[in-house]
């Protein structure tokens, strides 16, 4: 891991204030997901690092990075400023990510926690090399988009993960990247990946048993009001189709560099069980009009009177 260089001010890098001025593409019902495997393998006791391959400028893994727990290991592979090493993957990094740079990454990512996860910073294919296989719970790729690097890195990712871990695939049908799609869909008709739902951009999937997770994942859907899904088939076995347009985002990371008049908590923090009850100040003549319609006669009189010799007292 390296801190940001000297020769950069913090005034050249970006200093967002909340993880939607990140750059990148992490909609809501993915955010949705990511929390929910991420605190059902919490809730299971089951154990490992985190790993994504493919980090843009960072707003995925500093959300990931918020739910690493204690003794836990978060790794994250990109080329950032590095050549790649074939003709056609250097085409797509000029065209797609022109922009990213690893100070930009880091600088992103150290607006919302202390620490830089562990980087590598080259190809996805040498990630095999700095992560142990069957050590990862949850991997999110989303680095080439092209056939056979994500083939490769799908490949890698199914030794690296645990036996019940999950792994997420970014863009599988994008009209602009079918490389994807076929890695993806090769590997659940050839490589034993077994599909557990999909939403408008991302495939998650286990090469353990997706019975147990697509379950419990539907109970939690069938509690919520503002998740839409469905169940279809795909070669005889469920598949949770599910969106989650105007749905809230989950709690999300605080960034250091957050207004000082709003609390930096703030975004963490669950709502109130029962917020405390505000009780306005009667409005001038409603207090008369109170005693005028409740009291009895005689202390009404008594009231008015103490009135009238009060506005008397003060002319």
């Amino acid at each position: 891991m390296t801190a940001l260089t000297a020769d950069h001010s913090a005034e050249q890098l970006p200093r967002p204030t909340r993880l939607s001025e990140v750059k990148g593409w992490f909609f809501t019902a993915d955010q949705l997901l990511f929390d929910w495997f991420l605190a059902h393998q919490q809730d299971r006791a089951l154990s490992g690092d985190l790993l994504e391959l493919g980090a843009y400028m960072g707003k995925s893994a500093i959300f990931l990075g918020a739910r690493l727990r204690s003794g836990e290991r978060f790794t994250v592979c990109d080329l950032f400023d590095s050549p790649a090493e074939d003709v056609s993957n250097s085409r797509e990094m000029k065209k797609s990510y022109a922009t990213l740079t690893r100070r930009a990454f880091e600088a992103n990512y150290l607006a919302f926690h202390d620490a830089l996860p562990t980087i590598v910073q080259g190809l996805s294919s040498v990630v095999r090399e700095h992560v142990a296989d069957g050590s990862v719970r949850f991997a999110h790729i989303d680095a080439s988009h092209l056939y056979e690097h994500v083939h490769g890195d799908i490949l890698a990712v199914r030794e690296l993960l645990t036996g019940q871990g999950i792994v997420v695939l970014d863009d599988f049908r994008a009209e602009h990247c079918p490389g994807v799609a076929a890695a993806t869909w090769q590997a659940v008709a050839n490589e034993g990946l077994r599909p557990v739902c999909i939403t408008g951009t991302k495939f998650y999937g286990t090469w353990g048993d997706p019975e147990p997770l697509q379950t419990a994942l539907l109970a939690w859907i069938d509690s919520r009001e503002d998740i839409w899904h469905e169940v279809q088939q795909v070669n005889g076995a469920p598949l949770i189709r599910l969106s989650a347009k105007g749905a809230k985002d989950p709690a999300q990371p605080v960034s250091r560099h957050a207004s000082p008049l709003r609390p930096r908590a703030a975004e963490n923090r669950a709502p109130a069980a029962s917020a405390a009850r505000v009780v306005p100040r009667p409005r001038p003549g409603t207090l008369r009009r109170v005693a005028l319609n409740v009291l009895p006669p005689v202390l009404t009189k008594a009231v008015v009177a103490a009135r009238r010799r009060a506005r008397a007292a003060s002319r």
